[in-house]
């Protein structure tokens, strides 16, 4: 038992600090970040662009997507950021959007390494970072719809740097 007020109103503020510390701490933590770094785990912006409505019907392995138009994007292991070699496909497809109307979805995913809730943040991330290329490209915001897959749906088998190299991407989707 504390016998001294002065020490115990010195303990209570100590405690209260500690507190509001905790929460203001907390609150920065679920701040949106820039640069793409929540694309689609809050669903609502990328660099400010507001996601589009998702289609009613449109799922990217639906039979109203078309696959195989453009090539997939690829990753570095655990990373989000396009690499510069991958620069010339973003190019090609902010290309072919500007001289049609159409629509994409673009699916991320992962290699098998790392937690499932893990890595379907991080397939989010990539697809969002082939979102925020493109809009950099001048695509429009609005014709954009991203997903992620994680490690689900694996383009190779193995347990090895090749297989895992040809996981780590983005697939984009053409919406008829």
């Amino acid at each position: 038992m504390i016998k001294s007020p002065s020490l115990l109103r010195h303990l209570l503020h100590a405690f209260y600090s500690v507190a509001i510390l905790a929460l203001l701490f907390s609150a920065a933590g679920c701040a949106k970040t820039g640069g793409g770094q929540s694309a689609g785990t809050t669903g609502d912006y990328v660099t400010g662009k507001p996601l589009p409505e998702r289609r009613e019907g449109t799922s990217f392995f639906g039979s109203n997507v078309r696959h195989g138009q453009f090539q997939s994007i690829y990753f570095d292991f655990d990373s989000q950021t396009v690499r510069a070699s991958e620069t010339g496909k973003i190019e090609e497809i902010a290309s072919a959007m500007k001289e049609s109307s159409s629509e994409i979805i673009i699916a991320g995913f992962t290699d098998e390494r790392g937690t499932g809730e893990y890595n379907r943040g991080l397939g989010d991330r990539r697809a969002g970072a082939v979102r925020e290329s493109l809009i950099s490209q001048g695509v429009g915001a609005n014709r954009i719809q991203t997903v992620s897959f994680g490690l689900e749906m694996p383009a190779a088998a193995g347990h090895n740097e090749t297989a895992w190299a040809k996981n780590r991407r983005a697939e984009i989707g053409a919406i008829r």
